[in-house]
């Protein structure tokens, strides 16, 4: 009995420490798809932003071979294009949009000095960013995955804040 409570003890302690580990930026596995809970700019002042509503949909997903996918949507509703056909759309759909969505794909990478998720973007909703490298100093407990994006699509007046869970 004290034989199994001490290897219990231990079991524990370890799992403890690796997951202590994991957040040091020692052991980082990001493999999986997250649910996005928040997507806000922070301005100067400190207030906040949220581009996509207050509950904007999102999926991003991360492969051991180094690809990732994410798509952000807002929670406002876009609305529907009255000609049904997406090339027919008028200028106000099409604003509505390219504003209420933000996309990109491409291959990532940690920076494990700096704690950050580098993203080689290959294409994107937001051009400006296709062919760029972005880099987001971020935190991750096994769960919640949380970045900052130092210039987002807004422009450099602001900063993001992005958390994602993982479903």
């Amino acid at each position: 009995m004290k034989a199994t409570l001490i290897l219990a003890f231990l079991l524990s302690s370890c799992t403890a420490f690796a997951q202590k580990k994991e957040t040091k930026g020692v052991n980082i596995n990001l493999t999986g798809t997250y649910r996005l809970k928040i997507v806000d700019n922070i301005l100067a002042d400190s207030s906040r932003v949220h581009l996509y509503g207050d509950n904007p949909k999102g999926i991003l997903m991360f492969d051991a071979a180094g690809n990732y996918a994410m798509e952000i949507y807002s929670s406002d509703g876009r609305p529907a294009f009255a000609a049904n056909d997406k090339g027919k759309g008028t200028d106000e759909e099409y604003r509505a949009a390219v504003r209420g969505s933000n996309a990109h794909f491409g291959k990532y990478s940690i920076d494990k000095a700096t704690q950050s998720i580098v993203y080689d973007i290959i294409a994107a909703t937001y051009p400006n960013w296709e062919n760029t490298q972005r880099k987001s100093r971020f935190k991750f407990d096994g769960k919640i995955l949380s970045y900052i994006v130092a210039v987002p699509t807004t422009g450099n007046a602001v900063r993001g804040e992005v958390v994602w869970e993982r479903m």
